[in-house]
């Protein structure tokens, strides 16, 4: 029976081979040190460069940077979004749709000068503003739009007027005043 631990009773073994086993693995051990040491030394500049701007700003200053930018351009965004929506709504009630007819009123004078010019908005209400020139003057009277129509019947070229605001076409009854 064995009274006290004795590794090279046990294995056979003796204690030379053992220090020549341990010393083999300091050597591995220590070989792996230094190649890991490279490694990081290697990382460490690829790190420092990194973080290092091309005007020696730090990524981290870089980033505060485009964070502020970025908020300051969400804002933006915002305050033209709330621009865009006040314009839009003021658009529906400004004149979108415009329709003219020129024509010689009197068939006296020539070059048409007497017109209808209707001017709508997005609802197609609005106005029709005849203006009737002869030799003794000029004559202007409107009539109000709604929804297309009007509560008092139009002349053939106001009913152009308003047809071409609209984006419609009307048959030409005389081909004399239809031409621009």
């Amino acid at each position: 029976m064995l009274s006290s631990f004795d590794l090279e009773e046990i294995t056979g073994i003796g204690n030379g081979i053992y220090i020549i086993a341990l010393a083999a693995l300091v050597v591995v051990l220590i070989i792996l040190l230094i190649v890991q040491s490279v490694k990081t030394a290697g990382l460490r500049k690829r790190f420092e460069a990194f973080m290092t701007g091309k005007d020696m700003k730090s990524l981290e200053e870089e980033l505060k940077e485009q964070i502020v930018t970025t908020k300051e351009l969400q804002n933006t965004v915002e305050t033209n979004s709330r621009d865009i929506l006040k314009l839009s709504g003021k658009m529906k009630h400004s004149f979108q749709k415009i329709g003219v007819e020129k024509y010689d009123a009197f068939n006296e004078m020539g070059g048409k000068l007497s017109f209808s010019l209707a001017m709508l908005d997005e609802k197609d209400d609005g106005f029709i503003l005849n203006a009737m020139h002869s030799r003794e003057g000029c004559y202007t009277y409107i009539k109000e739009i709604v929804k297309g129509n009007s509560y008092i019947v139009l002349a053939e070229e106001e009913a152009r007027a308003l047809a071409a605001a609209k984006g419609e076409r009307l048959e030409d009854t005389d081909d004399t005043d239809s031409d621009i």
